[in-house]
């Protein structure tokens, strides 16, 4: 599906995050960006890019 950006259309991101160990994170301080978590364990998070629009929605970036 091909769909054309237009007046009325919105693009949205979803940006799960994975962690191998506990769900407990904390943002950091000093840039009040990055996120940690509590327990040290390594994690991953990736971005769902969403077009949507009165047509249809189409997924542009996984």
């Amino acid at each position: 599906m091909v769909l054309e950006y237009s007046i009325g259309y919105v693009q949205d991101t979803c940006e799960p995050m994975l962690n191998m160990g506990t769900a407990r994170i904390a943002k950091d301080k000093n840039n009040g960006w990055t996120i940690y978590t509590y327990d040290g364990n390594p994690s991953d998070q990736w971005d769902i890019v969403v077009f949507i629009a009165q047509k249809g929605n189409e997924v542009l970036a996984y």
